[in-house]
């Protein structure tokens, strides 16, 4: 059987060794006994299943929840085979036709993968189909779908079971590449296969290299990354659908080969940019999560999180699409905390449950981002692995690892409390607790009367958060997930109280409140402060000449990013934060020529960002309210019809004038407000030094204007003498 395995294999995959658990798992699945399997991306998944689906009687139905990887690894087969019917996948995306000739192919013996997608499963014309076939065994790819714990729940993977046995037994394999001990046990339990075998690998991947950075200028800093890797693969995920078009566009225009993959385009349009990042016609993809499962592309040399994941989980499986042929793989990810408050955002509105279940896996990807402990250690201990070596050589935290510090009398006085408190309470309880936090909950539970509350108020909240991550992965505590995440003693608490010993912890690290691209004030500070002072001079020149202020020209703000990218060209102007087309043409040349000119006469050598260029702003709440005030609709009308409270309404329109563009409010100004008092605000603007605009409120009186009031009146002054 040893050479027949092995002959087997080299016949249909060319391969002359199997991988890691690889060949006892194959073995498993031919004696015809349920196996589990736990591997991560890039160990051979697949072929555990295919191989003995190929050298098998009958055809192995395999459950997977994408169609993007039924139709990548049915290619792959039919390669292997002179037999195009060798492979077939039955789901929404065929016609009649199509699916005729699949149960032809099935029902003649022909097939011996037939992949399915649950939805498709359940239906009862392919139920009453698959009665009539005989089934070598089912496969259930992507099997964490099946748990609520998972990071891609799927409650239609809750039927196959059921739906199963009424086809018909056959042996069962459960494969998937992430998954934590709970996880595991609920995808077990839910397919009727506790006494399973399990064949779990480990969940290192040695060859990637893990990093986490703070969420500022992530466009810029991503363009700087992809060029700098010209030639190789990346993936590039967002939450959201819109900013993978941004982003995608943003590459384009920067000469970058990318395309966009989301479940909002058109199966057409998805398996054709999927094909040409495939054949390497693009570099990058920037993507939703709906992309990269199954997708067989080895080479990955670059997985970047635009935004961070909702789960360590989602990460693990996005970053294990790098490096798959063991080759060079580089994970980055962007954090920003104002991401994880979108986060918690998405799940209101639903069950309290599976709010609970989200709050508590968000709150790991919080720990992962912030902790200054090694990232392969976190990620291990995460997934039920012990990580011994000290230094991991290949994440940013042991590249540029933080000041330690002795945690040994900390991590006892949390032992004290938890023992105290019999395991019930979470992370968050305890640190109030132990900061001496008087909340509600504390005070429900008269715990701000106990001898240990306010024990440790010499250190912040966020102290004690980093000590009891660490003391999580050194098996000092555990979190019960069963009672979703309360924090209890672990196997190692007992005997560090009885023999303590040092304890060499990092502070997590600290990252800015993240991404404000669009931004003027986010802009940095003049890099080149002589060329800086320079440009005010030619703005108060220019202002001179107009009679008009020198912001009305260019905000500072904007001076500052020319003092910082020096732009020689209107293209590149148009870059500045705060400068449109509008601007740049009509105030621009003087100061893109003084530029260069200092450009030359100091040879100075132009900064790489000042080649990323923005895509136009496509925003349709920009484009209605151009056209609303075009048909003098009132600005509180306008603002109900587009769902935006008036401060956000005078925001954007704000946006629009500095940028170039006018805007004729007169109508509504002269509806709301009276002559006299809009003149006082217009004489203010004509000789203020600047906008600003609570210098404005400070001069003409905070009794007598209101905020919204001169910020209106702003608005017309910039539309009427700048635009």
């Amino acid at each position: 059987m040893q050479l027949e395995l092995n002959s087997e294999l080299k016949k249909y995959f060319g391969f002359d060794t199997f991988k890691g658990n690889q060949e006892a798992i194959i073995r498993n699945i031919i004696d015809g006994k349920d196996t589990f399997v736990l591997m991560p991306t890039g160990g051979g998944k697949s072929l555990c299943y295919q191989l003995p689906a190929l050298i098998q009687d009958g055809t192995a139905i395999v459950i997977s929840p994408l169609i993007a990887l039924m139709k990548n690894q049915v290619d792959a087969l039919r390669g292997y085979s002179e037999e195009n019917g060798v492979a077939h996948f039955l789901n929404s995306s065929l016609n009649k036709n199509a699916i005729a000739k699949v149960k032809e192919d099935v029902l003649a013996g022909k097939t011996k993968l037939l992949y399915v997608a649950p939805e498709s499963l359940t239906k009862d014309e392919n139920i009453a189909f698959l009665k009539q076939v005989k089934i070598s065994f089912y496969a259930v790819d992507e099997a964490h779908c099946i748990s609520e714990w998972g990071h891609d729940f799927r409650p239609e993977y809750r039927r196959i079971r059921p739906i199963i046995n009424e086809i018909g037994e056959a042996p069962l394999i459960a494969l998937t590449a992430t998954a934590t001990p709970k996880v595991q046990h609920d995808i077990q339990k839910n397919l009727g296969m506790l006494d399973a075998q399990v064949f779990k690998s480990s969940f290192n991947r040695p060859n990637l290299y893990y990093e986490i950075r703070p969420k500022v200028n992530a466009t810029k800093e991503i363009i700087k990354i992809v060029k700098n890797n010209i030639g190789k693969s990346a993936i590039i995920y967002c939450l959201s659908r819109k900013k993978v078009e941004e982003l995608a566009e943003t590459l384009v225009v920067n000469g970058i080969k990318a395309l966009p993959y989301h479940a909002g385009l058109d199966a057409a349009t998805r398996a054709e940019n999927q094909d040409k990042f495939l054949l390497e016609e693009v570099d990058v993809i920037c993507a939703t999560i709906a992309f990269g499962m199954g997708i067989d592309k080895p080479d990955v040399r670059l997985v970047i999180h635009y935004d961070i994941p909702k789960s360590l989980e989602g990460y693990y499986q996005e970053t294990g699409r790098a490096g798959r042929d063991g080759g060079e793989g580089r994970c980055i990810a962007f954090y920003s905390y104002k991401d994880i408050l979108k986060l918690e955002k998405f799940m209101q509105g639903k069950p309290l449950a599976e709010q609970e279940i989200g709050k508590q896996l968000i709150s790991e990807t919080i720990a992962y981002a912030e902790s200054s402990d090694c990232r392969r250690r976190s990620l291990l201990n995460y997934f039920g692995e012990e990580y011994t070596q000290p230094n991991c050589g290949a994440c940013d935290n042991c590249l540029n690892p933080k000041e330690r510090f002795d945690a040994k009398d900390a991590v006892l006085l949390l032992i004290e409390i938890v023992r105290e408190f019999n395991n019930k309470f979470k992370s968050e309880y305890i640190v109030d607790f132990v900061c001496g936090n008087k909340t509600n909950d504390i005070k429900s539970y008269r715990h701000h009367e106990h001898e240990l509350f306010g024990k440790g108020f010499e250190h912040d909240e966020r102290y004690w958060m980093s000590v009891i991550r660490q003391a999580i992965i050194s098996g000092i505590f555990g979190k019960d997930i069963e009672n979703y995440g309360l924090l209890k003693l672990g196997k190692n608490a007992d005997e560090f109280e009885n023999n303590p010993t040092e304890l060499m912890y990092t502070l997590d690290r600290e990252y800015n409140e993240g991404d404000d691209e669009n931004n003027i004030a986010a802009t940095p500070s003049a890099l080149d402060d002589t060329l800086f002072k320079m440009l005010q001079g030619l703005c108060k020149e220019t202002g001179k000449k107009l009679s008009l202020p020198p912001y009305v020209i260019f905000t500072d703000p904007s001076l500052e990013a020319m003092a910082t990218y020096y732009p020689v060209s209107m293209e590149e102007l148009q870059n500045i934060p705060g400068v449109g087309a509008g601007k740049a043409a009509k105030y621009g040349q003087k100061f893109i020529e003084l530029i260069a000119k200092y450009v030359e006469e100091n040879e100075i050598d132009r900064p790489f960002e000042m080649v990323v260029k923005t895509i136009p702003n496509k925003s349709k709440n920009k484009v209605a309210i151009i056209q609303g005030i075009d048909r003098k609709v009132a600005l509180d009308d306008l603002a109900n019809s587009k769902g935006l409270e008036m401060e956000e309404l005078i925001k954007e329109m704000e946006s629009i004038v500095y940028s170039g563009t006018r805007l004729n409010i007169d109508y509504y100004i002269n509806d709301i407000m009276d002559e006299d008092h809009r003149d006082d605000i217009l004489d203010y603007f004509k000789e203020a030094e600047s906008d600003d605009i609570k210098a404005a409120l400070d001069e003409l009186g905070e009794d007598e204007y209101s905020e919204e009031e001169v910020r209106l009146v702003r608005i017309k002054f910039i539309s009427d003498v700048a635009n």
